[in-house]
């Protein structure tokens, strides 16, 4: 496995987590286990930084348990992060000074449904498959779908997005309220259920995507959407990236509500073919779905044929039979599996950024030249409705020269990324290894982030060792 830099791999050595340990476990008892093998389940999870498990993991039942958890942490000065379902991609659940992980996977309940409101209060461990389950007889569903059955605490944790972002938007826009566990161990309510206020200071966008280095989430209120009387998908093959991104900036810049419109590349359509057993064009492909009653998805698929044939669109054919649908968007969904069988022996490294939507063709098309000239595998995908794209690099992490390439790739796409505008990161967060990039991106912003986490928590307990270099944090 890679080495990350000294400061993500030295260990705290401190005599007050033994005791907070001993705390924890006198007040939890089988509750808190201090086994390896679930300390290391609780780590790195689906990235490929090196693994840095907890001392101790405590599973939790309520939120008064997650409360005097954090209490006891706060008072030996002890790290304390939480944990969901384990698909972050960027190290953001890695304890790289060890201290206690709180599973929340146990808080799965789903607390209130108001029907009429269009809003569901849930417990942070509900997945987003769990939660649209749910819902399936009331007429309303929960639109964030980042792909993986991501629990919704840690959605919020890492400001989710998604296949269904281009209409509905992401999880900072359907987040209302939120119940957090501060540093301290107390409970902090951030809004109500009324779809806008400007009482005081927006506590709930600030929490949304703090990657649970703010506080501690137990309890999420949502807007809900009506599932449409009409839905329909389909797909569209192009000769080149460059063509299909236009076909997406065009779409989107005419105003068409669309619900989801995404990239594969030829490599990546290779790969589900492959893994799903499907005879996709092996060409760049847009997947895209449309919303509504039946005369408005048609009237929406008639006027997408019109801007996919000025750059060259073909073969488009969409349906709205709900089988086909779900056979074509599992196929997306098992995009990142689909890329890893491509070279089995292989590390996935994968990584995302995001532009403004004049910028995508520019940087999805440099990109994959960048790719292409280094000799590498690394299918590209995107939600590309609103500039962000993926790019899975597979790589013999026993190799250093193919580690190096794949750094340098990352390294070009967060500065040209950054460069035109855009972010290092659309969707995946910071965690540990995107903090190289923060201060490109934000400057002297840094500074008012780090100053609000020195507020909130001023003993550094809260997930330390991420988002931003260590040697930049305010202690």
């Amino acid at each position: 496995m890679l080495s990350l830099p000294l400061s993500q791999t030295q260990r705290t050595e401190n005599s007050n987590h033994s005791d907070a340990i001993a705390a924890i476990q006198e007040r939890f008892g089988k509750q808190l286990s201090v086994n390896s093998t679930v300390r290391e389940q609780h780590d790195h999870t689906m990235t490929w930084l090196t693994n840095q498990p907890p001392d101790a993991v405590l599973t939790v039942q309520d939120k008064q348990e997650v409360a005097a958890a954090v209490d006891i942490c706060n008072q030996y000065e002890m790290p304390v992060n939480a944990f969901g379902i384990g698909s972050s991609l960027e190290g953001q659940l890695n304890a790289p000074h060890g201290g206690l992980c709180i599973d929340m996977h146990a808080m799965n309940a789903i607390l209130q449904v108001h029907n009429e409101d269009l809003t569901v209060t849930v417990q942070p461990g509900v997945t987003r498959e769990q939660l649209n389950h749910y819902l399936r007889d009331t007429g309303l569903f929960f639109p964030i779908d980042p792909g993986a059955n991501a629990s919704i605490g840690g959605m919020v944790a890492t400001r989710a997005s998604g296949t269904n972002a281009v209409r509905y938007g992401t999880m900072k826009d359907v987040v209302l309220a939120l119940e957090v566990v501060t540093a301290s161990g107390d409970f902090v309510r951030t809004g109500t259920r009324a779809k806008k206020s400007v009482a005081g200071y927006d506590l709930t966008r600030l929490m949304i995507g703090s990657e649970g280095t703010l506080g501690i989430v137990t309890e999420i209120t949502l807007k809900l959407f009506g599932i449409s009387e009409c839905i329909g998908s389909g797909i569209c093959h192009f000769s080149s990236i460059e063509d299909a991104c236009q076909a997406v900036m065009l779409t989107i810049q005419m105003g068409l509500p669309i619900a989801r419109i995404e990239l594969l590349d030829a490599m990546q359509i290779k790969a589900c073919n492959q893994y799903d057993n499907l005879s996709l064009t092996e060409t760049p492909t847009l997947f895209v779905e449309f919303h509504g009653t039946e005369a408005s998805v048609a009237e929406q698929a008639k006027l997408f044929t019109d801007i996919i044939e000025e750059f060259g669109g073909r073969d488009f054919a969409w349906d709205t039979n709900e089988a086909e649908r779900k056979r074509l968007w599992q196929a997306r969904h098992n995009a990142y599996h689909a890329s890893s069988a491509l070279r089995p022996e292989a590390s996935a490294l994968s990584t995302d950024a995001c532009v403004p939507i004049s910028r995508l063709a520019e940087c999805v098309s440099e990109t994959a030249k960048d790719i292409e000239a280094s000799g590498m595998i690394g299918p590209i995908v995107g939600h590309v409705g609103d500039g962000n794209f993926h790019v899975l690099l597979l790589v013999d992490t026993k190799n250093l020269e193919e580690v190096t390439t794949a750094e340098a790739i990352i390294g070009r796409l967060a500065t040209r990324a950054i460069e035109m505008d855009g972010t290092c990161t659309g969707e995946h967060g910071i965690g540990q290894g995107k903090q190289k990039y923060m201060q490109q991106e934000h400057g002297n912003a840094l500074i008012l982030m780090q100053a609000v986490k020195s507020a909130l928590d001023p003993k550094n307990i809260l997930n330390p060792g991420k988002i931003w270099p260590e040697a930049l944090s305010i202690s």
